[in-house]
C-alpha cells in the first residue's frame, strides 16, 4: 500500500512538473521577438488610376521575404507602414530634441549666472570683511555687464536657431563645444571654491577681475564656435554628384568641410529647391512599353514539345541538337524584334509629343479666352457699386469651368493629374487674378515641371529620409565616399570627388618683344 501511494505521488508530480515545463515554454515562445525584414516598397501614387497601371511581377513570390517564427500574429505591409507613422506622429520621438533642447538651456543658464554668482556671492557671505570697491572696481561692473550682453545676443543668434532637421548622430564640433563649456565652468568654480569662499578673500576688485576674465574666456569660445560651426565648412573643398534612382535626374554641388550626415543635410535642402518633382506615372508608362514590347513576341514549336528531362546516352543526343537549335532560333528572333522595335518607339514617342502639343495648343487658348473673360467682367465691375464686385476667388471659380476640360486632358497626357488638385489650381488662378498676371504666368506651373516645393507637402513621398553609409555618418567626407539618401520609393546617390589642388605660374613677358620699327624706303608709294 505505502509503495503504491507513493508511486501515485510520483506520477502525479511527475505530470504537474511536465505541465509547468510546458507553459513555461509556451510563454518563452510567446515573449520571443520576431524581426520583420520587409521587401522594397513600391512606388506610391497619388492617383488610383496611374497606381493600377503598374504591372505585377509574376516573380514576386519567389522574391519576397519569408518571415517564419513562433508568434501568433501576423502584420502586413500596410499595417507596418501604418505603425511607423503613427510612431512618427506621436510625441514620443521628439523626446530627444526636447532633451537637447533642455541640456543646452540648462548649460546655458549655468554660464551666465556663474559670473553674476561670483560677484554678488562674497556680499552675503562675508559682507563686513570687504574692502572699499574704487572707481576702477565699478568700471569693471560696467564691462561684465555689456560683455554678457553681448555674449547672450551672440549665443541667441547661433545655437537658438530653429532646427532644420533631425539627425541620425550628434553633432561633433557642438557637443565638443558644450563640453569644453562645462568644464570651463566648473574649472572656475573648483579655483573660486578653494581659493575665494574658503578663505573669504577681502580684495574685492580681484574678485571682480577673476569674474571679468570667465567672461572674456567664454567670449573666445563662443568666437572658436563661429570658426568650427560657420566658417570652417564656407571653403568648397568637394564635388558632390547627387542622382536620383529613378529617372537618373542628376546636380552637381560644392561642399565644405562637413561631416556625412551634414553633407546628407545640406543636399536634401538644395534637391528640395533644384530637382523636379518625382513622377512615377512616367516610369509605369515605360515599364508598359517594354512588357508590351516583350508580349508581342510569340514562339512555336513545329516538331513536338520539348523533351522535359532527357535521359543520358547516346540516343538523345539528336533531341538535345534539336532543343539548342530552337533556342539559337528564338535568340535569333528576339534580336531581329529587338532591332525593329525602335522604329514602333520612335513613332510611338512622336505620336505622344503630338497629343501633347495639341491638348497644349488647346489648353492655351481655353485660358487665354478665360482671362480675356475675367478683363471684361473687371471693365463691367468698375461702374458698379463697391459693393457689387466680385472677390478673386469667386472670378476663379466663375471662370475655371471654361478651362477644367482642357487642363484636365493635358494633365492626364503629361502624367501630372496626380500633382495637381482642382482646389490647388483654383486656389493658384485667384492668386493669378489677384496680382494681375498673364495667361502665360498661370500656365507656367503646368506646362513645366517644377521643383518639389512648388507642389503641396503630400506630394513630396518623403515624410523621412534613410541615410545608408559604410563609413561613419559622423566622419568627415572623403574623396571617393558614396552614400545613398533613401526616401519611401526612391533613393539619391551621391558620390564625392575631391576639388584638385590648382597649381598656377607666372609668366613673364618683356614689353620690348612687342615692339617693332618700320621702314620706309623712298621708291614706295607709302
Amino acid at each position: 500500500t505505502t509503495l503504491t501511494i507513493f508511486l501515485i505521488l510520483s506520477f502525479f508530480l511527475r505530470e504537474r512538473s511536465r505541465d509547468r515545463h510546458k507553459s513555461r515554454s509556451k510563454d518563452s515562445r510567446s515573449e520571443k521577438s520576431v524581426t520583420i525584414n520587409t521587401p522594397p516598397a513600391e512606388p506610391l501614387l497619388g492617383d488610383s488610376a496611374v497606381r493600377g497601371e503598374q504591372v505585377q511581377d509574376d516573380n514576386w513570390g519567389e522574391t519576397t521575404t519569408a518571415v517564419t517564427g513562433t508568434s501568433e500574429h501576423s502584420l502586413s505591409q500596410e499595417d507596418i507602414v501604418r505603425i511607423t507613422k503613427d510612431l512618427e506622429d506621436s510625441v514620443g520621438l521628439d523626446c530627444r530634441r526636447y532633451f537637447t533642447l533642455t541640456l543646452a538651456v540648462i548649460l546655458g543658464l549655468l554660464v551666465f549666472l556663474t559670473p553674476l554668482a561670483f560677484l554678488v556671492l562674497p556680499h552675503l557671505l562675508w559682507p563686513e570683511r570687504l574692502q572699499s570697491c574704487g572707481t576702477a572696481c565699478e568700471g569693471l561692473f560696467i564691462s561684465v555687464a555689456f560683455k554678457l550682453l553681448i555674449l547672450l545676443l551672440a549665443v541667441w543668434a547661433l545655437f537658438f536657431r530653429p532646427p532644420r532637421a533631425g539627425l541620425p548622430r550628434v553633432f561633433v564640433f557642438r557637443a565638443l563645444l558644450a563640453v569644453l563649456v562645462l568644464l570651463f565652468v566648473i574649472s572656475y568654480w573648483l579655483f573660486y571654491g578653494v581659493r575665494i569662499l574658503d578663505s573669504q578673500d577681502e580684495n574685492y576688485q580681484g574678485i571682480v577681475q577673476y569674474a571679468v576674465s570667465l567672461v572674456d574666456a567664454l567670449l573666445f569660445i563662443h568666437y572658436l564656435a563661429i570658426v568650427l560651426l560657420e566658417l570652417r565648412q564656407l571653403q568648397p573643398c568637394f564635388s558632390v554628384c547627387v542622382a536620383r534612382s529613378t529617372d537618373g535626374e542628376t546636380r552637381h554641388y560644392n561642399l565644405g568641410q562637413l561631416s556625412i550626415q551634414r553633407a546628407a543635410l545640406a543636399i536634401l535642402e538644395h534637391y528640395y529647391c533644384d530637382f523636379s518633382v518625382n513622377n512615377p506615372a512616367l516610369l509605369s508608362a515605360s515599364k508598359s512599353r517594354a512588357a508590351k514590347h516583350l508580349a508581342g513576341l510569340k514562339v512555336y514549336n513545329v516538331d513536338g514539345e520539348f523533351p522535359a528531362a532527357p535521359a543520358e546516352g547516346p540516343g538523345n543526343n539528336a533531341a538535345t541538337g534539336l532543343a539548342h537549335s530552337q533556342s539559337r532560333a528564338m535568340i535569333a528572333a528576339a534580336a531581329r524584334r529587338r532591332d525593329s522595335s525602335h522604329n514602333e518607339l520612335y513613332y510611338e514617342e512622336a505620336e505622344h509629343e503630338r497629343r501633347v502639343r495639341k491638348r497644349k495648343a488647346r489648353l492655351v487658348v481655353a485660358v487665354e479666352e478665360a482671362f480675356t473673360h475675367i478683363k471684361r467682367m473687371q471693365e463691367e465691375e468698375q461702374k458698379k457699386a463697391p459693393g457689387d464686385v466680385m472677390d478673386p476667388r469667386e472670378a476663379a471659380q466663375a471662370i475655371f469651368p471654361s478651362m477644367a476640360r482642357a487642363l484636365q486632358k493635358y494633365l492626364r497626357t503629361t502624367k501630372q493629374q496626380h500633382c495637381h488638385s482642382m482646389e490647388s489650381i483654383q486656389q493658384h488662378l485667384a492668386f493669378c487674378i489677384t496680382n494681375n498676371m498673364t495667361p502665360k504666368a498661370f500656365l507656367e506651373s503646368y506646362l513645366t515641371p517644377g521643383p518639389t516645393l512648388q507642389y503641396s507637402r503630400d506630394h513630396w513621398l518623403a515624410r523621412q529620409w534613410t541615410l545608408i553609409s559604410e563609413a561613419s555618418v559622423t566622419s568627415g567626407l572623403k574623396d571617393g565616399s558614396v552614400f545613398l539618401l533613401k526616401c519611401v520609393d526612391f533613393n539619391l546617390v551621391v558620390t564625392t570627388k575631391k576639388i584638385p589642388y590648382i597649381q598656377m605660374s607666372e609668366e613673364y613677358i618683356d614689353p620690348k618683344s612687342h615692339k617693332f620699327v618700320l621702314r620706309l624706303q623712298s621708291e614706295t608709294s607709302v
